[in-house]
């Protein structure tokens, strides 16, 4: 499968307002895709309807060959939110095991997620006494826990201070040298290097879908930031 994401004419309302107008996208499988942009860009809203938990207006979405929220996609996708999606008055073990659980997946199954997230020296500790970062990677060992094909990871490094991005930025490289595919948002323009390919999307629209090379290049910026509000000038030009 070229490509794991494949999204044509996509219309969102919310509140009565068009977040997304008219989006079409692909997403390559086998790398790591970085959906940039700022606050209320509609990244959240693009990656809810790709996990199939947001209803559309128009438009078509298929992940991994199957229309988005197919009940046969559960087991291939592994979706991270923005805050943390564990219990904090149980164990890190006990958290990822009924994760597990839910997915009829082996409890061994757990210790080997929690070991990817390099959690196995606090897999006993309450989860509520862990480090935000730490909270957030008990989150990524629940979303891997069902050996996902596709991990979706909804501003996963929010909040975090750079040494804590860094390690998770690193483990999203292991995970997709394993062959995974994952399509991460962030509104932090610095993490654009971590990324095989950007999605830059502004007021429901992608501005770019290349990579960061091909961005500097075609913008003449020396870093993604820069890419950014070059891309977004010749836009308003555009519209004038």
């Amino acid at each position: 499968m070229n490509n794991v994401i494949e999204i044509e004419g996509l219309r969102v309302e919310r509140g009565g307002r068009t977040v997304l107008p008219d989006l079409s996208v692909v997403v390559p499988s086998g790398q790591v895709v970085g959906l940039l942009g700022p606050s209320g860009s509609g990244k959240s809203t693009l990656i809810r309807t790709v996990v199939g938990v947001q209803v559309v207006a128009a438009g078509s979405v298929q992940v991994l060959g199957e229309p988005a929220g197919s009940p046969g996609l559960r087991h291939r996708i592994g979706y991270v939110t923005q805050d943390p999606s564990v219990y904090d008055d149980l164990s890190v073990r006990a958290n990822v095991r009924y994760f597990a659980a839910m997915l009829g997946a082996p409890s061994s199954s757990a210790d080997d997620a929690i070991a990817a997230v390099d959690l196995t020296d606090h897999a006993d500790a309450l989860v509520g006494r862990l480090s935000g970062g730490q909270r957030s990677r008990v989150s990524l060992a629940a979303a891997l826990v069902g050996d996902p094909e596709l991990l979706v990871l909804d501003e996963p490094t929010v909040g975090l201070d750079p040494v804590l991005r860094r390690d998770l930025w690193g483990l999203f490289d292991r995970l997709a040298a394993q062959g995974r595919s994952l399509l991460v948002s962030s509104h932090v323009m610095d993490e654009a290097a971590r990324c095989d390919r950007l999605l830059l999307l502004r007021e429901g629209r992608v501005l770019a879908d290349a990579t960061l090379p091909e961005l500097l290049e075609r913008t003449g910026a020396t870093d993604a930031e820069g890419a950014f509000l070059a891309l977004i000038d010749r836009a308003e030009e555009a519209a004038r």
